[in-house]
């Protein structure tokens, strides 16, 4: 899937088929429910999803709990703004 058409599925209902868990979790992030964003990666474990759980604490503005979850990533908290953090990491997923 291309990143635009991943754009263009936010506003339908329900995920792309065959997404990743991590890109579910994005997917819901745009949609404006970080609930079910974060109830998809909390408890997880790989790099991945750290990542997708850092940039999650970062938006809800808990920077000390995002900076572990960056760590557990093997990343550091990036200078980006939260819409720029978001398109990197959908890209890299896609």
């Amino acid at each position: 899937m291309q990143f635009e058409a991943f754009l263009q599925s936010i506003s339908g209902s329900t995920p792309p088929l065959k997404s990743s868990v991590y890109l579910q979790s994005m997917w819901y992030d745009a949609k404006g429910d970080w609930h079910e964003a974060h109830s998809l990666v909390d408890h997880m474990h790989d790099l991945t999803a750290c990542w997708v759980h850092a940039y999650l604490h970062r938006k809800e503005d808990d920077i000390a709990n995002a900076d572990y979850w960056y760590r557990r990533a093997g990343k550091t908290r990036p200078s980006v703004s939260l819409q720029e953090e978001w398109e990197t990491i959908v890209k890299a997923l896609l």
